[in-house]
């Protein structure tokens, strides 16, 4: 009998389980000409990282809130997912109520929360030229920290994401893949201008057993060629 995954963690695992080495998120920002490809595998690596940074780096765990002001983007899904796997709340809105902050450098001036990383969301995942004062680059924090994490007792009934549980994130996030006609083994390709919201363009397709191809500033001209090269079957513009 397969298990029944009831928390985002779980979801995360039993992908990366069923098929650790072919692409699960692949990010294209059409601004910059960013192009990342994620296994199972090499995202697992990097929530992994972010949760031990937030569990052995800083201490936190259940009970504890992240904020996360950032936009849709392969470094955000991995600063989430590492998030709710150290059990703690990903929280959006004021950051200073939170027990740390990830964000861009252009918002860093709002807050005084103690522990803030800062990341460029650059190619390649390069490291900031100029670092904010205050601020830990992320990238270059989390690359520290192991690419193995144990995991924690994480339940259905925790905060997870924006005043949801883990069940209620999965369950909106459900509910989404129906109405974006996001189906099992799909691979999806995701305006991420217009789906803002983790819901719709991280864990819709994670719920789903889908694969991503989140596309931030997307140029319509490219909708086409590209759905062909990835080998898309749904388009969520």
């Amino acid at each position: 009998m397969v298990p029944v995954q009831t928390t985002i963690p779980q979801v995360l695992a039993a992908a990366v389980r069923r098929d650790p080495a072919s692409p699960l998120l692949t990010f294209y920002d059409d601004r910059s000409g960013d192009r990342t490809e994620l296994s199972g595998a090499t995202l697992d690596n990097w929530v992994s990282k972010t949760a031990n940074l937030l569990v052995d780096g800083l201490g936190l765990g259940a009970g504890d809130t992240a904020a996360v002001t950032l936009p849709a983007h392969w470094q955000t899904a991995a600063i989430l997912l590492g998030v709710l796997a150290a059990g703690v709340e990903a929280v959006p809105g004021d950051p200073e109520t939170a027990d740390v902050l990830f964000t861009t450098p252009d918002q860093t001036a709002r807050t005084k929360t103690q522990d803030r990383y800062a990341t460029g969301l650059l190619p390649f995942a390069m490291p900031l030229r100029e670092l904010p004062p205050g601020f830990a680059d992320f990238v270059l924090e989390v690359r520290q920290h192991g690419d193995y994490f144990p995991g924690r007792p994480v339940t259905a009934d925790d905060p997870a994401l924006g005043g949801r549980t883990h069940a209620e994130a999965l369950a909106a996030a459900t509910a989404r893949a129906a109405e974006l006609g996001i189906t099992p083994g799909a691979r999806v390709l995701i305006d991420a201008t217009t789906h803002p919201d983790p819901i719709d363009w991280l864990l819709a397709p994670l719920v789903t057993g889908a694969s991503t191809v989140l596309c931030a500033h997307l140029d319509p001209a490219k909708v086409t060629s590209r759905a062909e090269s990835e080998k898309v079957t749904v388009v969520v513009a």
